[in-house]
């Protein structure tokens, strides 16, 4: 499904995200959801078949993917570029997190880089956004150290790395970093309209704004979060969701 975007910290149920249906979007949440992310063109045809999207609007839009760089012709079909190749690693680190047994240590990264340019701010704000770090307050960053990932090199070449401890409560200091119970109330109205949903279609919009909202679970502890935590049971109907849509491409692709 199709990651892109992010909910940040709007994560209000009043817009839910549900995106219409699109060529490019049908495309790229097939082509996000393959491994290896490469399909022939008559696959990526007839995925967009499944959703009354024509064979010629897909194939416009392939082109017009690979002249803004998104895919790349290979093989007699299409794949992701590099760029979006990282997007995949990220989507695939959401549905299924790399944790490790939390012991309450905490991640900090403290900006120490003077006179850094703005497109060297941006790129570290995104980069700790994608690592799942929240701001304390300006150039001071910080998480539960419960996390298994690479750190990418803006972030060592922008900050100093500790690791610490809050003196107070940690739950109370996760509560004020991450909008917690917005984001469950967002992931509960999210489940609520794909249950809902009425044929693939509906099903495909409605996961793809669940996929988006799962990329900003902070993956916190279990201990640091609200009870009846919603995160898991999200990203389970989303995989089973994810099995059934790939098994109706399969099988619409092979006739």
């Amino acid at each position: 499904m199709d990651g892109n975007g992010n909910d940040g910290n709007a994560h209000g149920t009043g817009d839910l995200g549900l995106r219409p249906l699109t060529a490019r979007s049908v495309v790229l949440s097939t082509l996000l959801g393959h491994h290896p992310p490469h399909l022939p063109v008559r696959s990526l045809v007839r995925a967009g078949e499944i959703f009354g999207i024509a064979e010629g609007t897909v194939r416009v839009a392939l082109s017009r993917m690979v002249a803004a760089g998104d895919l790349e012709p290979r093989d007699g079909g299409y794949g992701l570029t590099a760029r979006l190749l990282e997007r995949q690693a990220r989507q695939d680190d959401s549905l299924s997190p790399r944790t490790r047994p939390w012991d309450g240590a905490w991640e900090i990264a403290v900006v120490t880089a003077e006179r850094r340019p703005a497109a060297d701010r941006s790129a570290l704000r995104q980069a700790m956004t994608a690592q799942r770090l929240a701001e304390l307050r300006e150039g001071t960053w910080l998480r539960p150290a419960n996390l298994v990932r690479q750190r990418p090199p803006v972030v060592a070449e922008q900050c100093t790395l500790l690791t610490g401890a809050p003196d107070d409560d940690p739950a109370r200091l996760a509560a004020e970093l991450w909008d917690l119970d917005g984001w469950a109330r967002r992931a509960r109205a999210l489940r609520a309209a794909l249950e809902a949903a009425s044929g693939p279609a509906e099903e495909f919009t409605a996961a793809a704004a669940i996929l988006r909202h799962l990329l900003a679970d902070p993956l916190l502890p279990d201990a640091l979060l609200p009870g009846d935590w919603p995160g898991e049971a999200l990203r389970q109907r989303y995989e089973a969701l994810r099995e059934d849509i790939g098994a109706l491409l399969s099988e619409h692709a092979a006739r």
